[in-house]
C-alpha cells in the first residue's frame, strides 16, 4: 500500500479525534501544553493501537466487530456529547474549565478510534501492508491533528465558553450519529 493511501486513511481516521480535540480546547481558559500533548498522545496512541489490534484479530472476528462498532462509537460519543451539552447550561464561574481525567480521555480515545479497529482488520486482508509502518503514520498524523485541534479550539473558545461547549457536545453527538448512519448504510461515507 502506498504512502499516499496510508496518509489519506490516517487523515480520515483522525477526523473524529480532531473534532474532539477542538472541543477539549474550547474548554481551556488558556493553552496548557501538557494537556494538549496528553490529548495528542491519547488520541494518536489509540489510533495506532486499534489498527494493530484489528490486524492481530484479522478475519476471524470481522463480522462481529463490523456488526457492533458503529453502535459502540455512537453510544460513547452520545454520552460524552450529552454531558457537554448538559454542562453548557451550567453557569458556574468557579468550575474547572477543562476536565482532563485519564478515564474521560480513555473513553474519548476509544470512541474516536473504533473505526481504526475495522481498518486494522481490513489491513490483515492485504499482503502489501506493513502494519508497523501503517500504524506509525496513523498515530503520528492523529497526534499532530489532535494537538492542532486543541489549539484551534482554545483560540475560538475563550470568549464563547458555554456556546462553544454546547456546539462541541452537539458535534460529538452528530459524529456518533454519522458513524451509526454510515454503518447502517443510510448515508454514504464522505471519505
Amino acid at each position: 500500500m502506498s504512502f499516499l493511501s496510508i496518509f489519506l486513511i490516517a487523515v480520515g481516521l483522525s477526523m473524529d479525534a480532531f473534532a474532539v480535540a477542538v472541543c477539549k480546547g474550547l474548554k481551556m481558559r488558556k493553552i496548557e501544553y501538557d494537556k494538549m500533548l496528553l490529548i495528542g498522545l491519547f488520541f494518536g496512541g489509540f489510533q495506532a493501537l486499534m489498527p494493530l489490534i484489528g490486524w492481530l484479530i484479522g478475519m476471524k472476528f470481522q463480522r462481529f466487530i463490523e456488526r457492533y462498532d458503529h453502535w459502540v462509537a455512537f453510544v460513547l460519543l452520545a454520552i460524552i456529547g450529552g454531558k457537554m451539552i448538559y454542562e453548557s447550561f451550567k453557569n458556574e464561574e468557579d468550575e474547572d474549565d477543562a476536565s482532563f481525567g485519564i478515564s474521560e480521555l480513555f473513553v474519548l480515545a476509544i470512541a474516536t478510534s473504533i473505526d481504526a479497529l475495522a481498518v486494522g482488520i481490513a489491513f490483515a486482508m492485504f499482503e502489501d501492508v506493513s502494519i508497523l509502518y501503517s500504524i506509525t503514520v496513523i498515530g503520528c498524523i492523529t497526534f499532530i491533528l489532535s494537538v492542532f485541534g486543541v489549539a484551534i479550539g482554545n483560540k475560538f473558545g475563550a470568549a464563547y465558553k458555554n456556546k462553544a461547549e454546547l456546539a462541541g457536545g452537539i458535534i460529538l453527538v452528530l459524529l456518533g450519529l454519522k458513524i451509526l448512519l454510515e454503518h447502517l448504510g443510510l448515508i454514504r461515507t464522505v471519505f
